[in-house]
């Protein structure tokens, strides 16, 4: 394994106050290929032990060297762990195309995300700034923005790298001590992160790193009585779990949980400048994306436009192994193969309008050809229920209202896009649609890292990204002298 993937760290190990080491139980978790199927390694599996022992050893960074390292310093070594990031590119790229099986492209700008979210927090972190209030005659008031504490992050296997960077990144900057579980389908690269943080003179204890299984872990860090924070991405059952564990320790919890997020392509939209997004939103990471676009609400002028354009764009999406750098990889994991499976099953009473291609993809792989599905209704499960692989619903309307109320008619509110030249329009459904984000001709604004992300309804609450996420890895202290 140490070949095939290069790696210059063991796997198999915790990183707990600044040391590489076995699991307290001594067990591992297989790690599997997902474009082969092939055992490739194993990776720590951590316990509740390992948690006390990473919570202890945050606690005494915070209270220690870490809480007097100042606001410009953490910035600093932001700065040079952002240095090491973009030294080791290609390695890092690598490392996720096989471990998460996203195409060698898709993984390269994860990497280069990464660098970027630690530039944007390490140049922000001197710049976080409490206020004066003016107040009664003999007082002067200002306020406090100080770090939370020791918080735990629980990331996903999907994004690794950008999520570590906006989670982690922001974290660090304010001055908490980190206690870090990843997925244990990929886990990889928080490794990889968690090393080159060492290298770049992150204190002992300012990171740790726990791999291993969410129901054990996973639950002990949530639950953990010194975890003064959690941030969490993933499913909305499990982020309930996490929120109500983390209740009865009276924290804060940052959650990201999903999301069905529409296309609003109305009659008067530049169809041109749509289509790449209409598809490309969807396809990303194989579907497996929070905020990919699994509907595309379409008014009837331009619906049989849409939907043979679209059909026609499915047809050139070639599927197969990450490395090969196709447009689509593999899913994560066999389990994830049977559930996308099953909702493309269930749309059998459905018009496929297209599929994509399956181009040279081994059978032991996790592979879903691309599916796109036509003239589907609202409430059907395909349109209310987030798949996270693969496969698109076209929906039609008829007017601005209908298509508000499709576009809000789920449990979630995560992303939604508007395609329209009309700027009135714009503007109103901008104000109409329940998301945490509105992109209006276009869709992500190239995922820029300065842009406050999260959800309404079932997908979370909690804002991260840009500026706005210093603010939650922070509590306000407000300090009132009288001086007479």
């Amino acid at each position: 394994m140490r070949n095939k993937l290069a790696l210059w760290f063991d796997p198999a190990k915790c990183l707990i106050n600044g040391e590489w080491t076995a699991p307290s139980g001594g067990g591992t978790l297989p790690l599997y290929n997902p474009s082969t199927g092939e055992e490739i390694g194993a990776i720590a599996r951590g316990t509740s032990e390992d948690i006390d022992a990473a919570v202890a050893a945050a606690e005494a960074a915070r209270n220690g060297v870490w809480g007097k390292t100042t606001a410009v310093e953490r910035g600093r070594i932001l700065f040079k762990l952002r240095e090491l990031v973009l030294q080791k590119v290609e390695e890092l790229a690598r490392i996720e195309a096989i471990d998460v099986g996203k195409p060698l492209k898709q993984a390269r700008a994860d990497a280069i995300a990464l660098a970027r979210y630690l530039e944007f927090y390490g140049g922000a972190a001197d710049k976080l700034h409490g206020e004066t209030i003016p107040y009664l005659d003999g007082y002067t008031v200002y306020t406090l923005r100080e770090p939370h504490g020791v918080t735990g992050h629980i990331v996903p296997w999907n994004y690794p790298m950008q999520i570590i960077g906006r989670s982690i990144g922001a974290a660090l900057a304010t001055g908490n001590a980190c206690v870090l579980k990843p997925a244990e389908d990929a886990c990889l690269t928080a490794l990889a992160f968690a090393d080159l943080a060492k290298a770049a003179g992150l204190p002992d204890g300012v990171l740790n790193v726990v791999p291993g299984l969410g129901s054990e872990a996973g639950t002990a860090l949530s639950s953990h009585p010194g975890i003064h924070h959690v941030s969490f991405t993933g499913s909305v059952a499990t982020g309930v779990h996490i929120q109500t564990a983390a209740a009865k320790n009276v924290i804060p919890v940052t959650l990201e949980l999903g999301g069905k997020s529409p296309q609003l392509v109305f009659d008067d939209a530049d169809l041109d400048a749509a289509l790449p997004f209409l598809v490309n939103a969807g396809m990303q990471n194989a579907g497996q994306t929070c905020s990919a676009s699994s509907r595309i609400l379409v008014q009837r002028g331009l619906y049989d436009q849409v939907v043979e354009r679209m059909a026609g764009r499915y047809g050139d999406l070639k599927v197969g192994p990450a490395l090969s750098d196709l447009d689509v990889g593999p899913l994560i994991s066999k389990k994830q193969q049977g559930i996308v499976s099953t909702f493309i099953d269930r749309g059998a009473d459905l018009e496929k309008a297209a599929e994509g291609v399956l181009k040279d993809a081994p059978e032991g792989g996790s592979y879903v050809t691309p599916t796109l599905f036509a003239g589907v209704k609202p409430d059907h499960v395909l349109a209310r229920d987030e798949i996270f692989g693969p496969v698109q619903v076209i929906i039609p309307f008829d007017d601005e209202d209908e298509a508000v109320a499709i576009a809000n008619g789920t449990d979630y509110g995560l992303v939604a896009s508007i395609w329209s030249r009309d700027g009135a329009r714009q503007m109103r459904l901008a104000k109409k649609i329940r998301t945490g984000q509105v992109f209006i001709n276009n869709y992500g604004a190239g995922g820029g890292v300065e842009l406050p992300f999260g959800g309404m309804g079932k997908s979370g609450h909690g804002r991260e990204k840009g500026f706005e996420a210093l603010y939650g890895f922070t509590t306000l202290k407000t300090v009132a002298a009288y001086h007479g």
